[in-house]
């Protein structure tokens, strides 16, 4: 039996139509102003149950796989990025990596519900893909903690009812694993606010619109000992964990992206006209179309073979180490053939093309570079190198 069930191409359509319908008008309106997603349209994707497609049903969510999942991401992505992007802001907590049961029944209802929606406060300003040398400090004050220090690329830090940061509690062991010693902290606030003791400012960026990315300043952030997820100096595990959703959600958003160019740049071929013929009968043009329609089937047959064997509990880093890095560099050649297909009217703000481009580069970056994906992937093929813990 195939991927696809019956229910699960009901589940697709649906998605599509909501797409089309509710997200890319607005995209299509408010990316060139790089306006914020509304809260209409965050009300409209919790109405739809999108931010608790994978948190269980006991807690009020849809208690759906991750297939369905990236089923809904790509048809959102293909709309708008930001929009596939904020559903993780409510399902990314249902993992409850860490969380007690009594944390679980309190914030997962409110999160399926689209009412307790976060942002991630991890990177720095010296800190990327390596995690192990974030320096921000959390110190135990009392029954408590404080929290001193700077965070870069948060997203949403002001319109998320949460943020999740990791800080450092103790120093390493030792210098090969830099990794213990950071735990992770819920920073409860009212949303379209920062939390006291907080201040930031949005972060100049060329794509990603529908909400700010911000660089935080912790400067005596004053949290209570509840604000503790887990056990401390155990973050590294907790985020680990969530890795291969992570990047399957990621290359969803991407596939999105790419077959929103594909259909652009097929619609586009058939109507812009050169030397007395639409351009779509050139055979360049039809060459090029159909390598990326190609490009994009053999990536999203990746993400279902990813998607599938997370719902079936096995193990598959590798593998979601390869659709990651597949489809974001995919999406980024597949945007930049579409806009070429546009020629200077891709160029402009007046087709979405330019805004898939913009947007599929960033997949290349986020949810680990392309480079750490190699990396992932080539330590599976070779083993590890000496200095990372490899064999001598």
């Amino acid at each position: 039996m195939g991927y696809m069930t019956e229910e699960r191409r009901l589940i697709q359509e649906t998605a599509r139509a909501f797409a089309m319908n509710e997200v890319l008008p607005v995209a299509n309106k408010l990316d060139p102003e790089k306006g914020d997603i509304p809260a209409e349209l965050i009300r409209k994707l919790a109405d739809m149950g999108y931010f608790g497609i994978v948190i269980p049903e006991e807690y009020g969510g849809l208690g759906l796989g991750v297939f369905e999942y990236c089923l809904i991401t790509e048809e959102l992505a293909r709309a708008w990025m930001s929009v596939a992007s904020i559903i993780a802001r409510g399902n990314g907590l249902s993992a409850g990596r860490g969380m007690t049961e009594q944390q679980r029944a309190v914030f997962l209802p409110r999160a399926a519900r689209g009412e307790f929606l976060g942002a991630a406060a991890m990177s720095e300003p010296n800190v990327g893909s390596d995690l192990g040398s974030i320096s921000c400090r959390a110190r135990r004050d009392g029954d408590g903690w404080v929290i001193n220090g700077n965070k870069y690329w948060c997203t949403f830090a002001d319109g998320a009812d949460y943020i999740m940061l990791v800080a450092r509690t103790s120093d390493p062991p030792d210098p090969r694993r830099k990794h213990v010693g950071l735990s992770s902290f819920l920073i409860e606030k009212p949303r379209g606010t920062l939390p006291p003791g907080v201040k930031g400012a949005p972060i100049p960026k060329i794509g990603y619109f529908g909400w700010k990315t911000w660089e935080l300043a912790f400067d005596d952030c004053r949290l209570p000992g509840s604000a503790l997820i887990g056990e401390e100096g155990r973050a590294f595990y907790y985020i680990s964990a969530g890795l291969e959703r992570a990047r399957a959600h990621t290359a969803a958003r991407s596939i999105g992206l790419a077959r929103g160019a594909l259909e652009d740049a097929t619609a586009y071929a058939q109507e812009r006209r050169q030397f007395g013929q639409a351009i779509g009968d050139f055979q360049n043009t039809r060459f090029r179309l159909a390598r990326m329609a190609t490009d994009i089937e053999a990536a999203r047959q990746l993400m279902y073979f990813v998607c599938d064997e997370i719902d079936q509990k096995r193990r598959c880093d590798k593998e979601a180490a390869m659709v990651k890095l597949f489809a974001s560099e995919m999406a980024e050649r597949v945007t930049s053939e579409a806009l070429q297909v546009f020629g200077g009217a891709g160029y402009t703000t007046l087709h979405a093309v330019e805004r898939y481009w913009r947007d599929a580069r960033l997949t290349k970056i986020f949810e680990g570079t392309s480079e750490i994906q190699q990396r992932i992937i080539s330590d599976h093929l070779l083993g590890k190198t000496k200095d990372r813990g490899g064999a001598v």
